[in-house]
């Protein structure tokens, strides 16, 4: 099929800036790791207060395994945090519905079309399908949809102005009918040179073929024509035949139309730095005549036993997945936060169990404190505040805003004050936790609690065992023997349980 170019295929989803929250007048200082520098430094951006913010989106040709969604999950909590720290945000994302081959650099099939061939479908079908799923994911984990979302398959003129410049200019040449970006042009290709050497072979792991129509090594496809696949699914009318853009050329084409010239922050997985990464600069550096994009934002792997989760490998572990397996989705969040996203991740079910376990005692923790204790302090809350940016601050570090969430538990001050301090960290974390504490705490409420004879009532938090300890305690006061009621209440608060007696009772909670 040949796709008319004055129809895009798909359109982007595009969502304006806030305009109330354009261009403030005061940001936080963040300092932040660069990929392409090497170093930690202050982030500044082209325009004061504002962040054109671009990350690299999913081929949706599968589902998402966790591993993709670690680097979305991150890449989430970055955009977040530099709007807590007062920037406005355009953050945009590409769907890669073409032109993504099995191998990274230029060789193998279009994992699209291999999609295409392995349901019966249409790529365009399998494309939809995924990209419903993709956002769907995201929904639980708390991934906010980016402000514009772009299909490849919907800015075709744009990346063939952008070829048609390269050629023009010297910096690309046909070649077996294909277009290829000349490298040897470059005083400098290599930016990301302290990869390792695993992550430097993505391009070429597949053990396919060598392409000898290129004239350097490091050159790439910016457009493929039936010369290179004759049954490709999609293809587009073009100054040098009918063919689909190469993988590469889609993300600058869609980050120049929506991000402009001067792209502030680029984001993506580590395996993403070389090729992809590499490709991007090179073509829109050349295109643009001037530099692009000065910060480089990378999330490292998610590893198994067997090393990086990979769907080649048959390691597909899915959201989805873990809900069938019974995981509350946002506890692979606060298993995620707990790590920094520079150093790579071991994921086991036994770490998943624990992270679970963790965040099911934090949202306890948060149930337990009552909304209606006082009003908040506002000296407090901008004390705590102006801490978390801090912390949070030096090279987004999650497991220091986790801390954070358990500091704040322990603040000297009112139940009120907490609960708005822990509100204002999950702008950033997106840990649902107020929303899940609140519903802890209506369950707790009409849990009830177990009654003795003569009407004694014990309320709790909904823990049977808990409730059978204080009953014990109440009969043995109850007996006079005290020695064994003050044993209980000593067990009880060595478990962090604090217990209040009542006219009628005892009420208990974990503190």
């Amino acid at each position: 099929m040949i796709a008319s170019r004055a129809k895009p295929a798909r359109e982007a989803f595009f969502r304006p800036v806030s305009a109330s929250n354009k261009y403030p007048e005061r940001m936080n200082v963040m300092y932040l790791y660069n990929s392409a520098t090497h170093k930690k430094a202050e982030f500044t951006t082209h325009t004061p207060g504002h962040v054109e913010m671009y990350t690299c989106g999913p081929t949706v040709y599968h589902f998402a395994h966790i591993g993709n969604l670690r680097s979305y999950i991150m890449e989430d909590v970055l955009e977040k945090f530099l709007r807590y720290s007062g920037y406005s945000v355009n953050r945009v994302m590409n769907i890669t519905d073409v032109g993504h081959l099995t191998s990274d650099a230029d060789e193998g099939e279009d994992k699209m079309l291999k999609g295409a061939h392995r349901e019966h479908k249409t790529v365009m079908e399998v494309a939809k399908y995924y990209t419903d799923a993709f956002f769907d994911d995201c929904r639980k984990l708390n991934i906010k949809r980016p402000d514009v979302v772009q299909p490849a398959t919907g800015l075709i003129d744009d990346y063939i102005k952008i070829i048609t410049k390269l050629l023009d200019t010297g910096y690309a040449y046909p070649a077996g009918g294909n277009i290829y970006f000349d490298t040897s042009k470059l005083q400098r290709y290599y930016i990301f040179n302290d990869h390792n050497e695993e992550d430097l072979a993505v391009g070429v792991r597949e053990g396919v073929e060598e392409d000898t129509n290129k004239r350097n090594k490091n050159d790439f496809v910016l457009w493929f024509t039936k010369s290179k696949f004759e049954d490709q699914a999609l293809k587009w009318d073009s100054p040098w035949g009918v063919g689909y853009p190469g993988w590469h050329i889609e993300c600058s084409g869609i980050s120049m139309k929506y991000n402009g010239e001067y792209l502030d922050l680029h984001c993506g997985g580590i395996d993403n730095a070389f090729p992809h990464h590499t490709n991007e600069i090179a073509q829109s550096e050349s295109y643009l005549g001037h530099p692009w994009c000065p910060q480089w934002f990378h999330v490292a792997h998610l590893n198994t036993s067997h090393g990086k989760m990979s769907k080649s490998k048959g390691e597909f572990l899915t959201v989805s997945l873990l809900e069938e397996k019974g995981y509350d989705p946002l506890a692979y969040r606060f298993f995620c936060l707990q790590s920094h996203y520079r150093k790579a991740l071991v994921f086991s079910w036994e770490n998943l169990d624990n992270a679970a376990a963790a965040y099911g005692k934090l949202i306890a923790k948060i149930a337990a404190l009552n909304p209606e204790d006082g009003t908040v302090d506002e000296a407090v809350l901008k004390e705590y505040k102006e801490k978390f940016l801090q912390q949070m601050g030096n090279d987004l570090n999650t497991s220091m805003g986790v801390t954070a969430l358990y500091d704040a538990l322990k603040a000297k001050t009112n139940d009120a004050t907490k609960l708005a301090i822990l509100d204002s960290y999950d702008q950033v974390l997106s840990l649902s936790l107020l929303e899940k504490a609140a519903a802890m705490r209506e369950a707790n409420a009409k849990a009830q609690t177990a009654k003795a004879e003569g009407g004694y009532t014990v309320t709790g938090e909904g823990d049977p065992a808990i409730d059978a300890l204080v009953m014990q305690r109440y009969e043995a006061k109850k007996s006079k023997n005290f020695a064994e009621a003050d044993r209980i209440r000593d067990e009880l608060k060595a478990q962090g349980i604090e217990i209040v007696d009542t006219k009628d009772g005892a009420s208990w909670k974990r503190v």
